[in-house]
């Protein structure tokens, strides 16, 4: 499917759907390839990463490096209107996190898969300092 029919086939909430289980599984393979811990370590440093708080600290230091297609996926992410509401973060902060995963979402189902591992990766960079 080409990034033109996924970004017009599927809402932004889906595509956030989909990018949040990637973007959770993926900074999940960084961290198991990474070392071996126990579980509970694993989900300290995963947690740190995934959360919406975070998600917008980076999208912030990352956005002038999407691309138009990117951008405009983002924007239509952080300005749906989701139906619940994030336990840590702020609105404006649920929102941005919303973006930045329809944006993983998109590129996923768009199989744009060199692109979405460099914005993982350097999302587990950044965040991770």
């Amino acid at each position: 499917m080409t990034s033109h029919e996924v970004s017009s086939k599927y809402s932004p909430l889906a595509l956030a759907f989909i990018g949040d289980s990637v973007y959770d599984l993926m900074v999940k393979r960084h961290f198991v390839l990474k070392s071996n811990m126990q579980p509970e370590k694993y989900h300290k440093n995963v947690t740190k990463i995934v959360s919406a708080n975070a998600q917008s600290a980076f999208i912030d230091s990352y956005m002038e490096k999407l691309t138009e297609q990117e951008k405009d996926v983002f924007r239509r992410g952080r300005n749906s209107s989701p139906h619940t509401k994030a336990k840590n973060a702020s609105l404006e902060d649920y929102l941005k996190a919303t973006g930045f995963e329809a944006v993983l979402g998109f590129l996923y189902l768009s199989e744009q898969t060199e692109r979405l591992e460099e914005i993982i990766n350097e999302s587990i960079s950044v965040i991770d300092q």
